[in-house]
């Protein structure tokens, strides 16, 4: 008999709940523990995800829980946290959802599930996949955070639209900090098999001399659009969870655009943006340094120094 890919989510609001949902539909898990504060929120979200359960191909079972129903989970997705309102910058939810995580959540978490990948995905992402890194005494390699994965997606789905190219066909990606520094390292995108830079200029007619420069605060502006229109940015986020999870679960190694603290990339040491890294059954299995051109690990540089002093102190 395949053994259970038991995955628990902290926090049953519109993210929780979304991934759970999204975890269920794709068959990546075939047990899900939903946990909240609000006990009947996660017991409804939960109810109402498994009442779809003749709909979807590969059996499971969901259900909400405590923090002890963790145990045995091979994935802990932490969603839990203030979230972020119209006007908000994921750095302004520091100070509050640190607190949460150090009193409330990682300390019952390691007690638990000493055992599992964590996925960080509250906000600000960066800081608080640092901060359960260095609150669990964890190896560095099984805590991950979502960082720029969703801004990835992103920028594919803002070029395609610009271009009119499928978005399959787009191999290009945010790193950095998920946040107002992150940078497109546009030497390492393409568009099958031409630099994206070149394809978008002289196949796609690319005109405005400033389009790099658009594209980018497209990208990091798309979420808060989001929030704006509808007050809560969830399925793509939630899609890009699960795409975390599948390579964790499936062993793939497949590389992905992830925070991890670094430990001495690029000269970077004891603070945490994304880079292409190597997800498995491990979490992450390598990294993959790439030569960046000379503005872009510049751009690399800066965006770890912006958000560096938030890490003191956790």
């Amino acid at each position: 008999m395949a053994k259970s890919k038991k995955i628990s989510i902290l926090g049953a609001g519109n993210v929780g709940a979304t991934t759970a949902y999204a975890l269920a539909i794709q068959g990546i898990a075939s047990e899900i523990v939903l946990i909240d504060i609000f006990k009947e929120k996660a017991f409804g979200e939960a109810a109402d995800i498994i009442q779809g359960a003749p709909f979807v191909p590969s059996p499971f079972k969901i259900y909400s829980g405590e923090y002890e129903d963790t145990a045995g989970s091979d994935i802990v997705i932490f969603t839990l946290g203030k979230p972020r309102q119209p006007g908000m910058t994921r750095i302004d939810l520091v100070n509050t959802n640190v607190a949460l995580f150090k009193e409330d959540v990682v300390p019952p978490i390691v007690k638990n599930a000493p055992d599992a990948i964590y996925v960080v995905v509250s906000n600000p992402v960066d800081i608080l996949t640092y901060a359960v890194t260095k609150l669990s005494g964890m190896p560095a390699s099984k805590v991950i955070g979502s960082g720029t994965l969703l801004d990835t997606s992103r920028l594919r789905a803002i070029l395609s639209d610009r271009i009119g190219v499928s978005y399959a066909n787009i191999d290009a990606y945010v790193l950095g900090e998920h946040g107002d520094t992150s940078f497109i390292p546009w030497s390492l995108s393409s568009i099958f098999g031409v630099n994206a830079a070149t394809y978008v200029e002289q196949h796609a007619g690319e005109k405005s001399p400033t389009w790099k420069e658009e594209v980018l605060k497209d990208v990091r502006e798309a979420g808060a659009r989001v929030i704006r229109d509808k007050r809560a940015t969830f399925f793509a986020i939630a899609l890009s969870v699960c795409e975390i999870c599948k390579n964790i679960l499936n062993d793939t190694n497949k590389i992905l655009p992830v925070g991890n603290v670094l430990n001495g990339q690029y000269g970077i040491d004891g603070v945490c943006v994304s880079l292409p890294f190597a997800i498995g059954a491990n979490g992450i299995s390598g990294n993959l340094l790439p030569k960046l051109a000379p503005n872009e690990e510049e751009a690399l540089h800066k965006s770890a120094e912006a958000i560096k002093p938030f890490f003191a102190g956790i």
